[in-house]
């Protein structure tokens, strides 16, 4: 099990600092009509390869693209990203038909409804 995070939106790779999902995985996340917003890049991959799962309050991505064919030997250079690639952030606890995505142009948007953070109470207490 993933460790619990303090605070929301955390990227949980962040801890490890595994520079392979932030450099295939860009994200930017921002608030917008009381909802967060997601935005992954993730070019290249075809919807049917990208899952995405939540579970304990985590909200992972993973994609996989596969390689193309042919010789490998005969490439001079090969730069583009083959594989699996997967986050996780941290977003607490919702319902799962808060989480919505979609899905254009290579880019993974996910929204879901900011929680409410608990109100700290203050109580006076009588000294007797």
């Amino acid at each position: 099990m993933l460790p619990k995070r303090n605070y929301y939106l955390n990227d949980y790779f962040d801890i490890f600092n595994i520079p392979y999902n932030k450099e295939y995985m860009k994200t930017d996340i921002y608030e917008k009509d009381n909802k967060y917003i997601l935005e992954i890049d993730i070019p290249g991959i075809k919807k049917e390869n990208i899952k995405i799962n939540y579970e304990n309050g985590y909200l992972t991505i993973a994609a996989e693209k596969n390689a193309l064919s042919g010789d490998p030997s005969k490439y001079v250079r090969r730069e583009r990203f083959y594989g699996e690639i997967r986050r996780s952030f941290y977003i607490g606890i919702k319902k799962d038909t808060d989480l919505k995505a979609r899905y254009i142009d290579g880019i993974l948007t996910i929204t879901f409804p900011k929680a409410d953070l608990p109100k700290k109470e203050t109580k006076n207490i009588t000294i007797s």
